[in-house]
């Protein structure tokens, strides 16, 4: 594989820490969820950059296809909790909405994404994902 791109990050202290960018461009105090403490999670850090790299897979994905597509919004929900075995595990619901498509078309489009986008290759066989899909 042709690797286009490659970043690094160190965190210190775990989730109650902090990590940041080896670039210096951001760094972000971490918190555990419901302590009540400033700072974000590596779930909602997950979070973020998979709707991120949704969406722009989404357009991408709309280009190659020549799909006139007015707009798009994904957000990633993602959950945490623990399996019988004792380990941790993600559970992640994707939802998008998509401007100037009917529904079997967005439907259509957000299932390739699916298949295109690297955090769902990533995530695919190991994590639950569930795709909601909205037209607006």
């Amino acid at each position: 594989m042709k690797i286009f791109y490659k970043t690094r990050a160190t965190a210190t202290g775990g989730r109650s820490g902090h990590t940041a960018l080896d670039d210096g461009s951001l760094g972000l105090d971490l918190a555990m969820p419901n302590s009540g403490k400033p700072g974000a999670n590596p779930e909602q850090l997950f979070a973020m950059g998979y709707a991120a790299c949704f969406d722009s897979a989404l357009n991408h994905v709309a280009q190659q296809k020549k799909l006139a597509l007015m707009g798009s919004k994904t957000s990633a929900e993602v959950g945490i909790g623990q399996t019988p075995e004792g380990g941790f595990k993600l559970d992640i619901d994707i939802h998008v909405e998509i401007a100037g498509l009917d529904e079997a078309a967005a439907q259509e489009l957000v299932e390739a994404t699916h298949r295109a986008c690297p955090y769902s290759n990533a995530t695919r066989n190991n994590i639950d994902v569930r795709l909601h899909v909205i037209t607006v």
